[in-house]
């Protein structure tokens, strides 16, 4: 084995365990030295060491002794510093704009901005991501970990939007293209891959499998399996939208018909609530839902399904679905359930916040 080789080892080995007392310390909270110690297995001395390092780069700062009286010398607390760095994440999957918005290390919008994209498409498109970037990013009070971009689309796992139909986008080197021009890590990846790593990360969700379906102009869906976002082969994992459900049903944009996406997507929604009665509009869109969803969720033994999108459309949409769901399906895990987001509007950009810290830092 050569020296170099045992270097580079030893160093991956050193950003392994930064990023063990990292989680730790996102998902639990503040600890002490010897708490980090215990849970992470390893020594108090590689602890100390590692600690001294992440308080000179800012990541983390000594916090005092906690509230509860200890017999002895109390022990000093240290934890993440929120304000250390941070983020800068984007949302393309709103209709025709560009939302951008600045983010602490635990999710806090800092500031938060849109552009109109007026109709552009292909590189033209591209252009415009680049330039709102660039002002967001020279208006940052603090360093910045990295760039997270959410956009529609098969997306690869290297930031290459294979297919973007809504942004004229076939094959663009999107990651590649915003790294180089905004000399930041920037990790691209579809819209509800990131919208699941959101919920996964900040919303509370299931560890024993979570799939979040969004819904807004089109339809698509995450899935986090085993702590990991599922994107398969392709990168087209989720893309459960162009199911077809009804082969008698409306023609799709996809030039299909009776697609998912004809009886979910936000547009359509709205135009037959519009035209009927909305209680039984949405029974019927829900049961096209559960019954398009049971399959997975008895393949995959999911813990849970989070729709994220208008609050008065997912909530009636969660309830039905869940319903439809559990009389097709002969045995779901204990605790299943179909539930709205609890992320709101801003999932997205927490996803794209998570996507940066899972590829800076390892934390998830």
């Amino acid at each position: 084995m050569t020296r170099n080789r045992v270097k580079l080892r030893r160093a991956d080995s050193r950003r392994h365990h930064r990023a063990m007392l990292l989680q730790e310390l996102f998902a639990q909270g503040p600890a002490s030295r010897a708490d980090l110690a215990r849970s992470s297995g390893l020594t108090r001395v590689t602890v100390s060491d590692l600690v001294a390092e992440l308080i000179d780069e800012g990541l983390l700062r000594e916090l005092g002794a906690p509230s509860e009286a200890r017999v002895g010398k109390p022990p000093t607390l240290v934890g993440l510093a929120p304000d250390a760095k941070h983020v800068l994440a984007i949302d393309l999957s709103v209709d025709d704009q560009v939302v951008g918005a600045t983010m602490s290390l635990t999710g806090e919008v800092v500031t938060r901005h849109a552009r109109s994209l007026d109709g552009r498409r292909g590189e033209e498109a591209v252009s415009l991501v680049e330039e709102f970037a660039t002002e967001l990013i020279e208006g940052s009070t603090r360093p910045l970990l990295g760039v997270g971009v959410a956009t529609p689309g098969v997306v690869t796992p290297d930031g290459l939007v294979a297919d973007a139909p809504n942004l004229g986008w076939r094959e663009v080197p999107l990651a590649e293209t915003l790294s180089a021009s905004l000399g930041r890590p920037t990790y691209v990846a579809n819209d509800a891959n990131i919208a699941v790593m959101g919920e996964y990360t900040f919303g509370g969700g299931d560890d024993g499998g979570l799939l979040l379906l969004r819904l807004s102009t089109g339809v698509g869906a995450g899935l986090v399996l085993g702590g990991s976002v599922l994107a398969g082969r392709g990168g087209a994992a989720g893309e459960i939208g162009h199911v077809q459900v009804d082969p008698t049903g409306e023609t799709c944009g996809c030039g299909r018909t009776g697609c998912l996406e004809t009886f979910v997507s936000v547009p359509r929604l709205r135009r037959r609530i519009g035209a009927g009665a909305a209680e039984q509009v949405l029974h019927d869109a829900g049961t096209r839902l559960g019954e398009a969803l049971a399959p997975v969720v008895a393949t995959l033994d999911l813990g849970e399904v989070v729709l994220s999108g208008p609050a008065d459309l997912v909530e009636p949409l969660s309830a039905r679905a869940g319903t439809t769901i559990e009389e097709r399906v002969m045995t779901v895990s204990a605790g299943f359930t179909v539930r709205p987001s609890t992320l709101g509007d801003d999932g997205v950009l927490l996803g794209a916040t998570g996507a940066v810290l899972s590829g800076e830092l390892g934390v998830s």
